[in-house]
């Protein structure tokens, strides 16, 4: 018998170019492949493009020129129902995401909308807010949460509607150390896919095993994080800055590890 078929990755881009209305050419031909449970970084100056192509992911942007697809499945407009279930995106201010009453009725509301109800919407209330730790606040009110709370049950409201790919937008700003230590655990725990966009090269380093660079459109790195953050030059040219005190560039892998809190004896 011949072997099953290996699954499609869970995010293809192919040859993707977009211009804005004004004539603003954002991307310039983006190639990237995320295999399944892959976790990736996508690092970058501000408007280097990462936001737009973010937006093509599920469709809020159509291409000027080439393919995204999501687990095998063209991000075109007979999809879009299924692709905004498969893509879950978390923003970078949980305000943009919660706006009901209580936790439990934001973490509802996704999944709701793609047609659970009854027990099996409970259960997926209750498993999202055990992934992120905040079950217990299930009623409350998320303005009486703190910020990495909101942070955690925003999460909650993505992880509800089971995405094949979670995207995450600058995870960590104006986290509290704690708070920041927190949300890496929960998402080193969980098993989708993850791309995250983000400027804090630790967290990117903590997290994220891989990382692309990409900027003026097109990606200009990509490889594993330890390699990309100890090349001083890359970071220089695409004005990527690592913070003040941590390893220079060039320090032993081990050494970059240990200062963002990773033990390198672990994967």
């Amino acid at each position: 018998m011949s072997a099953a078929p290996a699954p499609p990755p869970s995010l293809q881009v192919r040859g993707l170019a977009y211009a804005y209305p004004d004539g603003h050419q954002a991307l310039h031909g983006v190639d990237l492949t995320v295999h399944r449970g892959e976790r990736v970084a996508l690092l970058g100056p501000n408007g280097a493009g990462k936001t737009t192509l973010v937006l093509h992911l599920n469709g809020i942007l159509t291409p000027g020129r080439g393919s995204v697809a999501v687990g095998g499945l063209p991000v075109e407009k007979p999809h879009l129902h299924e692709i905004r279930r498969r893509v879950g995106i978390v923003f970078q201010d949980p305000d943009d995401q919660l706006f009901l009453p209580t936790v439990g009725e934001d973490v509802a509301f996704g999944p709701a909308n793609f047609g659970v109800t009854g027990a099996a919407l409970d259960a997926r209330v209750d498993a999202a807010l055990d992934a992120v730790g905040m079950r217990e606040h299930r009623d409350r009110s998320p303005l009486h949460l703190s910020g990495g709370q909101r942070r955690r049950v925003a999460l909650a409201t993505v992880l509800a509607c089971e995405p094949e790919i979670l995207v995450l937008d600058e995870p960590s700003t104006n986290l509290d150390p704690v708070a920041r230590r927190e949300l890496a655990e929960v998402l080193l725990a969980l098993e989708p896919t993850m791309l995250m966009v983000t400027h804090d090269l630790p967290y990117a380093l903590q997290l994220c095993p891989r990382s692309v660079v990409i900027d003026d459109g097109v990606v200009v790195a990509d490889g594993p994080t330890h390699e990309l953050l100890a090349d001083a030059d890359l970071l220089r040219r695409h004005r990527l800055e690592l913070p003040y005190g941590y390893p220079a560039p060039g320090a032993s892998e081990a050494s970059i590890m240990w200062t963002s809190g990773r033990n390198p004896t672990r994967s």
